[in-house]
């Protein structure tokens, strides 16, 4: 399950905007384990925006996943990764209210390990990315 540090609920009220960093491996490839991510609080939520939510069980853990589609009871979310689990398939629909904002970008920390100047130039041109809606989820859902 992906799950955000705690330091993106802090200061939330404040801006519609917020900073949140990926653990784990259910958003891979979109989102990786180390991400940061530029979240829009409150934002209108639509099929195949990725999202930050609080776990239905479990409410003070964040997680990112992507609204599949509107159900009866919430949002139906699914994690890019199918092996990674801890989405929709194990806990059922997230009520509304759980559905925090939209990711709208993505950063991805240098690694310790680029040094050299291809590898540098590669990291500068894809370490910050919009985070698009993937229209297909509702594929994917079909397919489980």
């Amino acid at each position: 399950m992906t799950g955000l540090s705690q330091e993106s609920e802090r200061g939330r009220h404040l801006l519609p905007y917020g900073a949140a960093r990926v653990h784990g491996p259910s958003m891979t490839p979109t989102l990786r384990h180390g991400d940061l991510l530029v979240v829009r609080y409150g934002a209108r939520v639509r099929a195949g925006d990725v999202v930050v939510l609080r776990h239905p069980f479990q409410q003070d853990l964040l997680v990112v996943k992507r609204a599949a589609e509107r159900r009866a009871g919430g949002w139906w979310v699914l994690g890019d990764n199918p092996y990674a689990g801890g989405d929709s398939t194990d806990y059922g629909t997230v009520p509304e209210e759980l559905v925090l904002g939209r990711v709208r970008l993505r950063y991805r920390p240098r690694a310790d390990g680029q040094r050299s100047p291809l590898a540098v130039a590669r990291w500068a041109f894809s370490a910050a990315r919009p985070v698009f809606s993937d229209r297909s989820a509702s594929r994917r859902l079909r397919a489980r």
